[in-house]
């Protein structure tokens, strides 16, 4: 019987080389994972997915991470503040991206190299939201893989259930200061962005992932489709469109 893409969530790989804090929240720390050899002049910086819950967090991405890592990549994963958490929400869970990569950047294992940011799904908005941010500058580029880069349009058309309500504090309608500070449709990026999507992905669909790149069309913006993977193949190191992210990775470390 085929596996039910899903189980990727389940799947674990072995503990990274060590923990960091970055805060003083348990949930404000990074994961750092070296290459046996490391082979390529770029780090990676994975940012998580899981609609923003607290009841996801960067266990399900330890694999993703580890391909990263066997692949020559020195790898940092951030965890960060959910909504139902202690400041968690916005803009505190934005806050901890940033104020992950400013340690990161700090890391004398994993800061020394330029980085790319690497994110899935609520990870994705993550990563596209820091790329137009003015700290982004340096970083060699965002990869954003099934992201929801849309949250006005995603939140009328029901992605997620009420994640984006959750995440944001409300509607477009009762947040809109969130909402434009949030939304990366509305945010052209300062650095590169990838954009990595499988047509076929029904959780969070494909067009959040073109109206983002239509809205931002030029040079600094390329969508690369998948034909399908679906929405966990971009992140299983076992299914043919992880080759694909891979692939946008290593075209930003080139």
């Amino acid at each position: 019987m085929a596996r039910d893409p899903i189980e990727v969530l389940d799947e674990r790989a072995a503990p990274p080389a060590r923990t960091t804090a970055y805060g003083e929240h348990p949930d404000q720390v990074y994961d750092v994972r070296l290459p046996a050899h490391a082979t390529r002049g770029l780090t990676v910086v994975v940012v998580h997915g899981g609609f923003w819950r607290a009841e996801y967090d960067r266990a399900h991405a330890s694999r993703q991470a580890q391909a990263f890592a066997d692949a020559g990549y020195p790898v940092a994963v951030v965890e960060y503040r959910r909504p139902g958490v202690p400041g968690g929400g916005w803009p505190g869970t934005a806050e901890d991206v940033r104020d992950a990569l400013a340690a990161i950047r700090s890391d004398p294992q994993v800061g020394r190299s330029p980085i790319v940011m690497v994110g899935h799904s609520a990870g994705g908005q993550l990563v596209a939201w820091a790329a137009a941010q003015p700290w982004a500058h340096g970083l060699r580029g965002v990869v954003s893989l099934a992201g929801v880069l849309d949250l006005a349009h995603g939140q009328a058309t029901d992605v997620g259930g009420d994640a984006i309500q959750a995440f944001l504090g409300g509607t477009p309608e009762q947040v809109p200061e969130a909402y434009a500070a949030a939304d990366p449709v509305r945010l052209g990026p300062n650095v590169p962005a990838l954009v990595v999507h499988a047509r076929d992905d029904d959780v969070v669909p494909f067009e959040l992932s073109e109206r983002y790149a239509a809205a931002h069309h030029g040079p600094s913006v390329r969508l690369r489709p998948v034909a399908d993977g679906g929405h966990y193949g971009l992140i299983d190191p076992e299914h043919p469109a992880f080759g694909q992210v891979l692939a946008a990775v290593d075209l930003l470390a080139s």
